[in-house]
């Protein structure tokens, strides 16, 4: 057990420096939320008067949504660095240490959850720019949902890197997948009047919860929420097992 936990660190300690020496991406991994929030966001709020539900302004409906399109990104690309060292010989390197698949899998989640995390919390400093409180106890309990809904899709994103063998295949896969998921979550509108496809669609898109409950946490407006806070947890959590067992038994495969 202690050599498998040593592995889980090894992984996830790999990640966290990878990121952090990487500066032109932790810089340019805030300028679509930004560019999304302030001007896209701006623009819809001036040019059709939309208040985002319950009387609120757009923009603090908007921001919620912004932090999970950060997360949804950051975590999902993590995965990316599968097919990468599988394509450049490192993850032969990592299959033969002496530690579970298992362990590499479980990792790689919490690595690439842990950036999705620390880039969303940025993204929440913005909060009083838009004169939203944040009280000491909703910032970490967003914090905590952060990284349960970057470990959903860390794990979809593992499932996808263990059967897709190149970078160019993973990354329009990757793009048909990504867009339509946020579109689709409630981020940028709301979804309680939305054509009955769409609907449906949002229900089995496990960012709409995530976002969800960070709607309810961050702006405390119910009349905004559209499952209760538990419903939220429990299928981000489901979908998290469910996506980590597959992602590891595919990964087990690896040659």
């Amino acid at each position: 057990m202690k050599g498998e936990l040593i592995g889980v660190y090894a992984i996830w300690l790999r990640d966290i420096k990878r990121y952090y020496r990487d500066k032109p991406r932790i810089i340019g991994s805030f300028a679509q939320p930004i560019l999304f929030l302030f001007v896209l966001g701006t623009g819809i709020a001036s040019s059709l008067g939309f208040k985002g539900g319950g009387g609120g302004d757009y923009l603090n409906f908007m921001f919620p949504g912004i932090i999970g399109m950060t997360v949804l990104f950051t975590s999902f690309f993590s995965a990316m660095s599968i097919v990468w060292d599988r394509e450049f010989g490192f993850l032969r390197e990592v299959l033969v240490a002496p530690v579970s698949r298992t362990s590499i899998v479980v990792g790689k989640i919490l690595g690439g959850s842990t950036i999705a995390m620390l880039q969303g919390t940025i993204i929440l400093f913005f909060a009083p720019l838009l004169k939203i409180p944040i009280t000491f106890t909703a910032f970490f309990k967003v914090m905590g949902i952060m990284f349960l809904a970057a470990m959903t899709i860390a794990a979809m994103g593992i499932v996808l890197a263990s059967v897709i063998k190149s970078m160019q295949a993973f990354q329009v896969i990757t793009n048909f997948l990504l867009m339509p998921m946020f579109f689709l979550s409630g981020a940028l509108f709301p979804l309680n009047d939305t054509v009955k496809w769409m609907n449906v669609a949002s229900k089995i898109n496990p960012l709409t919860y995530g976002i969800d409950a960070m709607r309810l946490v961050i702006l405390g407006n119910s009349s905004m929420q559209l499952y209760p806070l538990w419903l939220d947890m429990v299928v981000l959590a489901s979908v998290t097992v469910a996506m980590s067992i597959l992602g590891a038994v595919l990964f087990s495969r690896q040659d």
